[in-house]
């Protein structure tokens, strides 16, 4: 299960972003309570408005746009996808579809329950020795047997039962006879111990728990998904507004050419440069536009809002982007933490478990077939069931038998073939391990520099922007005293645009990046406060 706590969510959150590698290897489980998102639990839906008229019309209308608006924080986005999103809703099932194998597995050594009960009626005819004639001979009987059988993990088969007959002819006097019997099957070679016939149950546990770390799995990359297209949707926003301000700047500046130009002050051929820079702002913005408008909806469809107007909703990023860079752990901190937390790891481990279990399955199916049985038995007999259960105890009437039983096929080239796989199989998932190791802690350290250089470009393109704008504010001074051109202010202007937008990218580089390094050691849930299954690597009580 997983949940959310959004109860001072926020100030956690950042300080869990931060958090070094070193602090997240022994943590505390953190349980979020149910509570209603923000913008979520009054969320109406609504129809298009009439033509509006009155000032009532457009305060109504006006609140009809405040509902369709959704303002919502990166934390925000995050709870929502993981409490709405269809695709998380079915992979929720999974472990306990394989769940359910485990137990059909379990059930194997649970007891049963047995009952028949037979009537029978024979009519014939017999011939005397004596007097070599034909007599008519009728047998009536009745025959009732229950009990209780169990298999138990050791290779013992135990049932316990009651006999009950009762025969009446017309020949002999009538008899019932009452038997409590016994019987133990208990296998020698093949099939004996509990590390050989529990190894289905095992295996279908180990299913079970590679469930809950693919579901994990799954959760980190809805999680970095939804943040990362948050912060990519909260970037194209922030382009919009510098371009719109970029192509004010640009009108403006055309305006005051083409002023100067009626004035005398500067040729024709100046108002061109700008004019064409205005051009391509408004390009720019389009495509600006059309980004955030893709983006928008990419984020709506992973946190799966339930109302009518999903993708109609406006959306209003009310996360602040966090200029400051924080002090990065060393790659071995992130290395040992990703050790315990990738969930790939993790299953890895119980497919090298589940194939060991494999191994002592194939070992013990090379061994002969030798089966121990025993039977022992008490019966009473007398004319009816009360008396036949009332001589149970008394007498010597009892039964014991006892047989062994062998049979190995001849080579067992099957049961060696299967060894043989399995072994196989074990070095395979061993060396795929190994390889998945290697190439995690790789990610982790590629993760990790692409973090320190998105953290370097922030300072860097804080520097770029200062002195491209001193640039423009010089080419501009030039210009207004004729000593430069048109030409020359707009491509200041442009550089300085591209300042900017290098700026936001770098911004949201540096957040992205460190989502990343997150996903890379394992560590993205545990740092968002989010508790869901397959934290830590499995506990295999079966190899101790």
């Amino acid at each position: 299960m997983i949940k959310t706590r959004r109860s001072r969510w926020t100030a956690l959150a950042l300080l869990a972003c931060t958090a070094p590698a070193s602090a997240l290897l022994n943590p505390q489980a953190l349980v979020w309570p149910e509570k209603p998102l923000p913008g979520q639990a009054n969320a109406e839906h609504s129809t298009p408005a009439q033509p509006v008229r009155t000032n009532d019309d457009l305060a109504a209308l006006g609140a009809l746009g405040a509902r369709n608006r959704l303002e919502l924080s990166v934390e925000e986005a995050v709870a929502m996808a993981v409490e709405h999103n269809p695709s998380l809703s079915a992979q929720r099932l999974q472990p306990l579809i394989a769940g359910t194998f485990a137990a059909v597995e379990r059930a194997v050594f649970d007891p049963s329950v047995f009952a028949r009960i037979e009537t029978s009626r024979e009519v014939a005819q017999r011939v005397s020795e004596d007097i070599q004639q034909n007599f008519d001979v009728r047998n009536d009987g009745e025959a009732a047997r229950a009990g209780i059988r169990q298999t138990l993990p050791t290779g013992t088969e135990l049932e316990l039962s009651l006999e009950q007959d009762l025969s009446e002819s017309n020949r002999s006097p009538r008899q019932a006879s009452t038997r409590v019997g016994l019987t133990l099957t208990q296998a020698l070679l093949s099939g004996f111990g509990m590390s050989s016939n529990l190894v289905a149950l095992r295996q279908a546990r180990a299913d079970t728990l590679a469930s809950a770390y693919e579901l994990r799995g799954f959760i980190i990359s809805l999680v970095a998904d939804v943040e990362t297209t948050y912060w990519d949707y909260l970037g194209a926003r922030r382009r919009i507004e510098i371009l719109e301000n970029a192509l004010d700047v640009a009108e403006r500046q055309s305006d005051e050419a083409r002023l100067r130009i009626e004035a005398g002050t500067v040729a024709r051929v100046e108002q061109a440069a700008f004019a064409a820079e205005a051009a391509r702002r408004r390009q720019d913005l389009i495509d600006g536009r059309a980004e955030a408008a893709r983006l928008r909806i990419r984020l709506l469809q992973l946190i799966s809002a339930p109302d009518t107007l999903h993708y109609e909703r406006a959306i209003e990023p009310s996360t602040e982007v966090v200029t400051d860079a924080t002090p990065l752990d060393l790659p071995a901190d992130y290395a040992a933490l990703a050790e315990q937390r990738r969930p790939e790891l993790n299953q890895a481990r119980l497919d090298v478990a589940r194939n060991e279990l494999e191994v002592v399955a194939t070992r013990n199916g090379l061994l002969p077939r030798l089966d121990l049985f025993v039977t022992l038995g008490q019966t009473g007999f007398a004319r009816n069931y009360g008396g036949a259960y009332e001589n149970l105890d008394g007498g010597d009437t009892y039964d014991l038998s006892g047989a062994l039983e062998f049979e190995y096929p001849l080579g067992n080239r099957a049961g060696r073939a299967l060894e043989q796989r399995a072994k196989a199989s074990v070095r395979q998932a061993r060396a795929s391990l190994d390889n998945l190791e290697r190439v995690i802690e790789a990610e982790v350290r590629y993760a990790l520099i692409e973090a320190e250089r998105a953290s370097a470009q922030i300072e860097a393109s804080a520097a770029t922007v200062r002195l491209q704008r001193e640039t423009l504010e010089a080419e501009q001074a030039r210009f207004d005293v004729g000593r430069s051109t048109g030409l020359l202010v707009a491509q200041a202007q442009r550089d300085l645009l591209a300042a900017e937008l290098d700026r936001i990218d770098s911004f949201i580089a540096y957040r992205q990046a460190l989502i990343d390094l997150h996903v890379a050691d394992g560590s993205l849930l545990t740092r968002r406060l989010l508790d869901a299954p397959g934290e830590l690597p499995p506990t295999l009580p079966w190899r101790d």
